[in-house]
């Protein structure tokens, strides 16, 4: 399937993290659409999204008890990996982000979980095939209007880490304009506890996505998170008038951008 780009594009100022869901259905129309982009939204192979009809309530776990749990969902998505592909990661990230782009523009809330999900739940409702791994899920739904104190105390301690500035992201001088939009969107990609792994380097006609050398607590692979930051990146040079194409590279760099 072709990018969205208005909708997606747009979808990355609006997207916020929510844990703590209100107990009201998304429109049938909403879930035929997510389902529908689910299965057509696979711009590499080695990763795939797949819509959950189901409550999670047994999906979801807390850090310690029900201390940043995910409650009241009515469905979920799960993003699964082929982990016989060298890239499963990073493709994980870039078709999942694009799953949670969606229910953003259809006005549905959201929240990427790495760490804090029962996998062998999630197999009780889908099929794996083999070397397939759950890497990641999200809950879809309508948030509640107000955040309860669990949920305001979790977002106050992923906000603790404050996103860097572009200057320490990228290796380089940004040469023009579209760059600049391309690493805005970039800058603004969710990653685990907020520690944005990913590095921008500038090359003649392209732009190298690479994970840093700094230690992290997070279970969750930084290249998931490379993967997300990398269709944001895509998004914004679309909006700019900018077409490439990405090459996936050795570690610890994870790929480039041709435009």
């Amino acid at each position: 399937m072709d990018l969205p780009l208005d909708s997606w594009y747009q979808a990355i100022f609006q997207r916020h993290s929510r844990r703590t869901y209100a107990d009201r259905l998304p429109e049938e129309d909403k879930i035929a659409r997510l389902e529908w982009v689910c299965r057509e939204f696979k711009p590499f192979p080695g990763a795939r999204a797949e819509f959950v009809r189901r409550r999670p309530n047994l999906v979801f776990k807390g850090l310690i008890g029900s201390y940043g749990r995910v409650t009241g969902a009515p469905h979920y998505a799960a993003f699964i990996g082929d982990m016989s592909s060298p890239n499963a990661q990073e493709i994980t990230g870039f078709i999942g982000e694009g799953i949670i782009l969606e229910a953003t523009a259809l006005g549905l809330n959201t929240c990427w979980v790495g760490g804090f999900f029962r996998p062998e739940r999630v197999r009780e409702h889908i099929e794996l095939a083999e070397n397939e791994e759950i890497l990641s899920v999200t809950p879809v739904g309508y948030a509640v209007e107000r955040k309860d104190s669990a949920e305001k105390l979790i977002t106050g301690f992923i906000r603790s880490y404050q996103r860097k500035p572009v200057s320490e992201l990228i290796e380089g001088t940004i040469q023009s304009p579209w760059m600049g939009k391309a690493l805005e969107a970039a800058h603004l990609a969710p990653s685990a506890i907020n520690r944005q792994p990913w590095r921008f380097r500038f090359e003649e006609r392209a732009i190298v996505v690479s994970v840093d050398s700094s230690w992290s607590s997070s279970p969750i692979s930084k290249r998931l998170d490379c993967g997300i930051a990398m269709l944001h990146l895509e998004l914004g040079a679309r909006a700019a008038g900018i077409h490439g194409q990405w090459e996936f590279l050795r570690p610890p760099a994870v790929a480039r951008f041709v435009f």
